[in-house]
């Protein structure tokens, strides 16, 4: 069974160019939370969802994988 998959904050790291250091230092929080985000082991609050998206200079819902297929 595969591991559900919630949000692309890994992804969007990626394509950034940026690393979980850089986030969690924009954050202000450890890079070892941002690692379990980007593993989806663990899911940010919705305001932090905000947080990210402004520090990621990206629309909130491009770090949520969609639900319509």
């Amino acid at each position: 069974m595969s591991k559900t998959i919630y949000n692309r904050i890994k992804s969007v790291l990626a394509e950034k160019g940026k690393t979980n250091i850089d986030l969690a230092g924009s954050l202000n929080i450890t890079p070892e939370t941002v690692s379990s985000w980007c593993t989806n082991s663990a899911q940010p609050s919705v305001k932090r969802l905000f947080e990210i998206s402004k520090a990621l200079d990206v629309d909130v819902r491009v770090l949520l994988v969609s639900t319509k297929q």
